[in-house]
């Protein structure tokens, strides 16, 4: 996406809600306006660049309009601070509804974070519809599409549960489609048939930015350990990845963040130090002073004490006392600015563009993921081939001790440490079924308000007034 950011003229084609004026004549998020559409395979790759484009989001330094998609740039809101991992520093405002468990529908970065994954399947569609066009390399556009497209309704069906499903470009007339949830089993055979395809179609890559084998088998293994089911295909996916030997745990942990090149990153989203169009502010939005919120994505005290027991050398990489604020704790990864004490240099010099990239699938999810397959929901294994997994990421981190079983909760810590502040958590307390109990206990002990009903969220308010009452609420909102 870095070096493909253009295209304005397939862009119009592609409407999402946040277009200007779209308070006069609201357009639905998942349809398709205009009539400019591609018309050779030149094309085709240009709408394909558009799909990565809507997963990066917009930095809002030049473009102000409150309607944007941030696309990858929010996802820490409806996952880190939705969980018992990290908290706004105000406790106030659309940030701080994720800190109590009160979030509305009406809750701006939950329309954001919705509008942006349909974004991104929209594209992905275009892509589809028209992928005859493709003549010489028509196995890899379809598989980059169809993995973002099932990345995206990935990211929707654990977020939100039962979605519409939009399969193909769409009208703004097919007011059925767009507004009827379809059953969350539904969307995971759409997903799990997209990445399937996508893994058959793909190869290597010379970039962690674009989608490869690896990265769908990966997601696809997730996929599967999400449902509960068919954990021996998970780990044989796992395996795949491993033998392959394509990836491999940094020695140094800092690295994983601070070198894009490292041979850890499976599949990130690529972001341009110092560009207007393509570098993140999320970074900067996490620090009070630097970004321009008041401090976001603050850790949490216990998240704190996790890392400082089971973090080991993961742990002064992962957070930091701020220092204009002694009583808080920062999230570490991605500094947009730099830490000299750390060994960190700055990634721009102004953090609001920083560049670092944000990591979707690294080596260390798949070690941890092929312990998770080969558990199978148990409660413990002694299998080998788990012990080599687990020890290899605990090696990393300092913690050489050997293991001679691993627990599913054994398992979860070693998750919350190494993948701290990645937005991973919620979506793994839900899956390891443990969720309920957690973030009751996390919420009675700071007096937030969590019930079953915060698992999911709202659907956006703008869309189910849209729908005149065919778009359903989640229970409880």
């Amino acid at each position: 996406m870095k070096t493909y950011k253009f295209l304005m003229m397939l862009l119009v084609v592609v409407s999402f809600a946040s277009c200007g004026d779209d308070f006069l004549e609201p357009v639905p998020t998942a349809v398709l306006v205009g009539d400019t559409f591609p018309t050779n395979e030149s094309d085709l790759e240009s709408v394909l660049t558009t799909v990565y484009d809507a997963l990066q989001g917009v930095n809002s330094l030049e473009i102000t309009n409150n309607n944007l998609n941030h696309g990858q740039q929010i996802e820490f809101y409806v996952t880190e601070m939705l969980s018992d991992n990290t908290r706004s520093k105000s406790g106030e405002g659309e940030a701080g509804q994720f800190d109590n468990f009160t979030v509305q529908p009406t809750n701006g970065f939950v329309f954001d974070y919705y509008r942006s994954m349909y974004s991104v399947i929209t594209r992905a569609n275009l892509v589809l519809e028209n992928i005859d066009l493709a003549i010489t390399d028509g196995d890899r556009i379809e598989g980059e599409a169809r993995f973002m497209r099932a990345l995206a309704y990935f990211n929707l069906v654990r977020s939100f549960g039962d979605v519409p499903l939009i399969d193909g470009p769409i009208s703004i007339e097919d007011v059925e489609t767009q507004f009827t949830r379809v059953p969350t089993s539904e969307i995971y055979s759409f997903i799990v048939a997209d990445l399937q395809s996508a893994a058959s179609k793909l190869g290597s890559t010379t970039t962690a930015n674009r989608a490869s084998k690896a990265a769908a088998q990966g997601i696809l293994a997730k996929v599967y350990l999400t449902q509960r089911s068919n954990y021996g295909e998970a780990q044989s996916l796992l395996e795949e990845i491993i033998a392959s030997q394509e990836y491999a745990l940094e020695s140094d942990f800092r690295e994983v963040f601070y070198n894009e090149a490292n041979g850890e990153n499976i599949f990130t989203v690529g972001y341009v130090a110092s560009s207007s169009l393509d570098s993140q502010n999320f970074s900067a939005e996490m620090l009070n002073g630097v970004g321009r919120t008041s401090g976001v994505n603050y850790v949490t005290d216990e998240a704190i004490a996790a890392l400082d027991e089971f973090g080991g050398d993961r742990a002064q990489y992962s957070k930091r006392v701020d220092a204009g604020q002694p009583t808080q704790t920062q999230v570490v990864k991605y500094l947009p600015n730099g830490d000299a004490s750390l060994g960190i240099e700055p990634t721009s010099s102004d953090p609001t563009s920083a560049g670092n990239d944000w990591i979707i699938l690294r080596y260390s999810d798949v070690l941890l993921m092929h312990v998770e397959a080969i558990l199978a929901g148990g409660a413990v294994t002694q299998s080998s081939n788990a012990l080599e997994s687990f020890q290899e990421v605990r090696n990393r981190a300092g913690l050489t001790d050997i293991v001679e079983e691993v627990t599913s909760e054994q398992l979860l810590i070693e998750r919350r440490v190494e993948l701290a502040f990645e937005n991973h958590r919620i979506h793994d307390l839900k899956r390891f079924g443990t969720a309920q109990q957690v973030l009751t206990d996390f919420s009675n002990a700071n007096g937030h308000s969590f019930s079953a009903t915060d698992l999911l969220l709202p659907l956006p308010q703008f869309e189910v007034n849209l729908s005149n009452g065919l778009l359903t609420q989640n229970p409880g909102y």
